[in-house]
């Protein structure tokens, strides 16, 4: 029996994925995962907004006709600093939030290796009380169909977290979602064209 083939998707919008600049849980090398924590706390370091001007100076992406972001202060001031460089309003999506780490939210970034082995081994794991990538899959793919139901034609910049967006590539590739950590890791600041 052979493989089937995985063909990309045609989508009636243009969806650019753009992971937060780089933060104050960054550079405290922190996991902030929790609205608790995360929506009035641990916004962009200087680094942060150096990398947002950079980028702004420098585009070289198609126009954003829309933005949508994580509601988390990090990608907010993210998602604020692009759409001021184009005119364009912000709208929150709290469906692109970081993935929730569990009892390992406050602790040092490197405890995230602990959470991918167990990724590698299942997509629906629960270890430390996190999110499973099969739900963090779920809703990141929903904001995709939310929008192409909704709209045609539009350049829709989407803000979000490395974590996410890593899991939403995966699932948009129709790679297995346990294979999400052998993407390259996506960089602060970065964007990535669907």
């Amino acid at each position: 029996m052979s493989n089937p083939i995985h063909t990309a998707p045609v989508y009636h919008n243009r969806y650019l994925l753009m992971r937060h600049g780089h933060s104050e849980a960054n550079a405290r090398h922190l996991i902030i995962s929790t609205p608790a924590n995360g929506l009035a706390g641990f916004g962009l370091s200087p680094l942060g907004h150096g990398q947002l001007d950079a980028l702004l100076d420098n585009w070289r992406w198609p126009t954003p006709t829309r933005i949508l972001h994580s509601d988390f202060l990090r990608t907010t001031e993210t998602a604020a600093r692009i759409a001021d460089g184009f005119q364009l309003a912000l709208q929150p999506e709290p469906r692109l939030r970081e993935r929730h780490f569990g009892e390992l939210e406050g602790q040092a970034d490197d405890n995230y290796p602990r959470v991918w082995a167990h990724d590698a081994d299942s997509a629906e794991h629960g270890a430390y009380g996190v999110e499973s990538v099969a739900s963090v899959a779920a809703r990141m793919q929903g904001v995709i169909a939310s929008l192409e139901n909704a709209l045609h034609g539009e350049t829709i910049l989407l803000v979000s977290h490395g974590d996410p967006l890593q899991i939403l590539l995966t699932a948009l590739e129709g790679r297995l979602l346990t294979q999400h950590r052998a993407r390259e890791p996506l960089l602060p600041a970065s964007i990535t064209a669907l």
